[in-house]
């Protein structure tokens, strides 16, 4: 479990530093405005997924964290690497690579209301 945390922690850094050097990009190059979006969305979902895997370890059932924080994860690498690739290459990942992305995305936040739930149940039973 605790390599799980950390591969997290280090797909999560990553992702954060890709947002950082996509924002820049997006705010220096020409037409590449495109690609301010999918830095946020690498830049949010980085913090949260690094703050998930943090809160995983005080939980009565960590897994669910920690799965929570690798579903947000690859939609957000979905997401984000499809429309930097489009912008910048103008190819596509695969079709409805974006749009699997953001569902997937939605996905983890929903996993994380449940994995909330369940701590609120663990919680009670103790």
């Amino acid at each position: 479990m605790v390599q799980l945390a950390a591969l997290l922690l280090i797909f999560a850094g990553l992702a954060g530093a890709a947002g950082v050097g996509l924002a820049a990009a997006g705010a220096h190059g020409n037409d590449m405005a495109s690609l301010t979006s999918p830095a946020y969305f690498l830049l949010m979902h980085a913090t949260a997924a690094a703050a998930i895997v943090a809160l995983a370890s005080r939980a009565a059932h960590p897994g669910a964290f920690l799965l929570t924080a690798f579903v947000l994860l690859v939609g957000v690498t979905l997401f984000s690497g499809d429309i930097a690739v489009r912008t910048l290459w103008q190819v596509k990942l695969f079709p409805m690579a974006a749009p699997a992305g953001g569902m997937i995305m939605i996905g983890g936040w929903l996993l994380l209301a449940l994995a909330g739930v369940w701590e609120l149940i663990a919680q009670r039973s103790a």
